[in-house]
């Protein structure tokens, strides 16, 4: 999932090669291109939309190297961002790069069609949206106490900053899926009706209880330290 801005033809044709399905959100559609195979199709009243033709001429020649750039994608020999440096040069696409284009206008036009089509599809591109989002928000309140500085001046140190909010992320997650399930698991022995659809809407991303900034104590309770959870506040008095 992403937004509409952060899409190209060339994105579409890696994922539908790697295997996976990308499902951007598509905010303004009236002015998109559906592109057809086989010019003398009828599609119905899809006909005066689907007015672009692609050529398979333009992707046999190139197969085999493009499903050697999506193994080397699966196999972690190369990055992505190196890979998209050798699909473009300058302003203008490599043939390869022209090649996975293509091949990547048939996945995006059947996924505007379904787009269109699909309200399901929809509403639950925008709620992984919105869950992606949730978790930008907790990195932002993370990252040096909501400043968001790369205090490191070369890229491997960079790398090793963002590295780390990943890991605090993770950690913050963890913290959360397993203090919740405990709090599930109190509120059912007394009796609390629990639904199971209130508890899928239930986030681990919550974070105004951490304290981001300010004094740190590492002085963990003897009964942390032997492998048990903090105690519970008791729901009767939350009421």
């Amino acid at each position: 999932m992403t937004y509409t801005g952060a899409y190209s033809d060339v994105v579409f044709g890696l994922f539908r090669l790697l295997g996976y399905l990308f499902s951007p959100r598509l905010a303004e559609i009236s002015g998109t291109r559906f592109w057809r195979i086989d010019p003398e199709a009828d599609y119905g009243m899809l006909n005066t939309v689907s007015a672009h033709n692609l050529s398979l001429q333009n992707i046999t020649p190139h197969w085999d190297d493009m499903l050697r750039v999506a193994g080397s994608l699966l196999l972690g020999r190369v990055l992505a961002v190196d890979i998209m440096r050798t699909l473009q040069v300058g302003d203008r696409p490599t043939r390869l790069g022209q090649a996975i284009a293509e091949f990547g206008r048939i996945s995006k036009t059947l996924h505007k069609l379904t787009y269109i089509d699909d309200e399901a599809k929809r509403r639950s591109t925008l709620i992984q949206l919105n869950r992606g989002e949730s978790r930008h928000s907790v990195a932002r309140a993370v990252f040096q106490g909501k400043r968001g500085e790369l205090r490191q001046h070369y890229r491997e140190g960079q790398e090793d900053q963002l590295g780390a909010l990943g890991l605090v992320l993770n950690m913050i997650v963890l913290w959360n899926t397993i203090y919740m399930e405990a709090a599930l698991s109190q509120l059912r022995m007394e009796g609390c009706l629990v639904r199971d659809e209130d508890v899928a809407r239930l986030s681990p991303l919550m974070h105004p209880h951490i304290n981001m900034m300010g004094r740190y104590s590492f002085s963990v309770p003897e009964a942390v330290v032997k492998g048990e959870l903090r105690p519970l506040r008791n729901s009767a008095d939350m009421e």
